[in-house]
C-alpha cells in the first residue's frame, strides 16, 4: 500500500468513527442481505458484535503504518475466523458490505480515490486473513485433524480486538 492510500483510508475512517454504531448496523444489514445464511455464524448481541467490528477496523486502520504488526494481527484474526466457520467465499461479501457501508456513511467523500484506497486495504486484509486460515487448515490436515482449532491467544500479540469472539 502506498502512503496516499493509507492517508485516504485513515482520513475517511476518522469521518466514520462518530457514526460507528450506525455504520455497524448498516454493515451487518448489507452483509446479511448479501447472504441470508450468514447470521447463523453469529452468536450473541449484534450491537456488541458491531462495536467489536468497529474496534477491529479502527485498529487495522491505525496499524496500516506498522505493516509487520498489522500482518501478525490479521493472521491471528484469520485463524480465529476459520475456527468460527468463516470460509474464503465470505470475504468478498464482507468487502462488498464494507464498501457499501462506507459509501452510505461518507456520501460524496467516498470518492473514487478513497474507494480505490479502501478496496486495496480490504484486499490486503482479506488476503492476509485467508492465507492464515488456509495455512491453519493445511497444518490441521497434515496432522490428521479434521477441523481447525482456535490457536492459543496472547492479547498483547494481537492488537486487533483480541477479545473478538465472533466473525466480522
Amino acid at each position: 500500500m502506498d502512503r496516499n492510500a493509507i492517508v485516504l483510508v485513515q482520513r475517511s475512517w476518522a469521518c466514520v468513527q462518530p457514526n460507528a454504531r450506525t455504520a455497524a448496523v448498516v454493515f451487518y444489514a448489507r452483509l446479511f442481505k448479501l447472504d441470508t445464511a450468514l447470521p447463523a455464524l453469529f452468536r450473541g448481541d449484534m450491537l456488541e458484535q458491531g462495536e467489536k467490528l468497529m474496534r477491529m477496523i479502527d485498529a487495522a486502520v491505525r496499524l496500516l503504518e506498522d505493516p509487520s504488526r498489522l500482518v501478525q494481527a490479521l493472521q491471528g484474526l484469520g485463524e480465529r475466523h476459520a475456527a468460527y466457520g468463516v470460509e474464503t467465499m465470505h470475504y468478498p461479501l464482507v468487502g462488498t458490505a464494507l464498501l457499501g457501508t462506507l459509501h452510505e456513511t461518507l456520501g460524496e467523500a467516498f470518492d473514487p480515490p478513497t474507494r480505490a484506497a479502501w478496496t486495496t486495504v480490504y484486499q490486503f486484509i482479506a488476503d492476509t486473513m485467508t492465507s492464515a486460515a488456509q495455512a491453519l487448515d493445511a497444518a490441521g490436515q497434515a496432522g490428521g485433524c479434521d477441523h481447525p482449532t482456535a490457536p492459543a491467544h496472547d492479547a498483547r500479540a494481537h492488537p486487533i480486538d483480541p477479545h473478538h469472539a465472533e466473525p466480522i
